[in-house]
């Protein structure tokens, strides 16, 4: 058995992404010769036993098209529209194609929110568990009708990724329109070569990952490298590969060499820190001294108050705040024991000496090490 077959040969929890270079048909919408050939290669999976996720991308694009737009549009509120146009035309061509294989459907949408709220985060994980124990396909994608730049995940490359974490996926599995990760910009050297194998955590791809999109999409090669680092917080290893290679799906999972295989060689996160750490938006930073940079990065300790040179943000007990070095390097992310307002009055204070500057104590850590996840 090959190293690539080994690693994949225990996948059985796929979240599959489409982008939306691979679904829209030039000015003519979706390219539903492409849904139909998609939903034919899932529910063969399905088939195999294998539980599928889908996060799809194309709602915007297929807006674009019935509203005879040409290029993606910048402002905000044009973007919901296209997005509202086109997420009906997106579900109606999912479950078409799959009702003629007699498989059900759900159409999920979400934002950034749903997924930093503990309680709905935990409700959309027993949704997507029912709904895999039931035999339905889920189909995901963000809710780009509602969403602000302050509640968006940024592209479904990070969606996905999250989508991974939040069910425990195997693997990462992205559809795009290049055959992969190359080892430099095929535009600009077109003798490039495709990467077969590497480390998701290898931060030297972010420098031959190109950050571009087209002019429908919004995630890059970059956004999909990231991605790829996300979902390996779970142990997911991602496959990034062309959705237009025939039946790409079952041939990534018999191992063969196609695309590139980004291997999560990390310990997985347990289900509470992975929430911690897919938090893409915290409410303020805490600016760390060298000496509590260093017992955080090496000794997995608590944050004390005392190890704090600054606070920035507004924020309240309980919410994430980032910890960052005195560079502006990002340390941790976790749960603050105390507000942003009683932090200030506890800046560089020992913990014996809080009765001193506060109305009341609480705990004796500003953030515990339960609840501090290592960036």
């Amino acid at each position: 058995m090959n190293k690539r077959r080994q690693t994949l040969s225990g996948a059985k929890r796929i979240v599959v992404k489409v982008g939306s270079a691979l679904l829209a048909n030039g000015d003519q919408g979706l390219a539903l010769s492409k849904i139909d050939d998609y939903c034919l290669q899932i529910n063969h999976l399905k088939a195999q036993g294998f539980e599928v996720v889908l996060v799809s991308s194309g709602a915007i694009a297929a807006g674009c098209q019935r509203l005879g737009w040409t290029q993606r549009p910048q402002a905000l509120h044009q973007l919901q529209a296209a997005a509202a146009v086109g997420q009906m035309g997106l579900a109606r061509a999912y479950e078409s194609a799959l009702e003629s294989m007699n498989r059900t459907t759900a159409m999920i949408v979400l934002t950034h929110d749903d997924l930093a709220d503990r309680k709905r985060y935990l409700n959309a994980r027993a949704t997507l568990q029912q709904l895999l124990s039931l035999g339905v396909l889920p189909i995901i994608n963000e809710n780009d009708t509602v969403a602000t730049d302050e509640i968006r995940f940024g592209d479904n490359d990070t969606l996905a990724a999250l989508v991974a974490n939040l069910l425990s996926a195997d693997l990462l599995l992205i559809l795009t329109d290049v055959d992969g990760l190359m080892d430099a910009d095929p535009r600009r050297k077109p003798d490039a070569r495709r990467l077969s194998m590497v480390q998701a955590a290898d931060v030297g791809l972010d420098k031959i990952a190109t950050a571009g999109a087209g002019n429908l999409g919004r995630g890059g090669m970059l956004s999909k490298v990231r991605a790829s680092r996300l979902a390996a917080r779970s142990g997911a290893n991602t496959v990034i590969a062309s959705g237009g290679e025939p039946n790409i799906l079952t041939r990534v999972l018999e191992g063969e060499d196609l695309g590139t295989l980004l291997v999560a060689e990390l310990t997985p996160m347990t289900a509470r820190k992975r929430w911690i750490a897919d938090q893409l938006r915290a409410k303020g930073d805490l600016r760390l001294d060298d000496g509590a940079a260093l017992a955080l990065k090496e000794q997995g300790v608590s944050l004390l108050a005392v190890g704090i040179a600054g606070v920035e943000g507004q924020f309240d007990r309980g919410e994430m705040v980032r910890m960052l070095d005195q560079r502006g390097v990002l340390v941790a992310q976790g749960l603050a024991n105390y507000s942003s307002q009683d932090i200030m009055k506890i800046v560089g204070v020992k913990t014996d000496a809080f009765a001193d500057h506060l109305e009341y104590v609480g705990e004796p850590e500003v953030v515990h090490r339960d609840n501090l996840v290592l960036m």
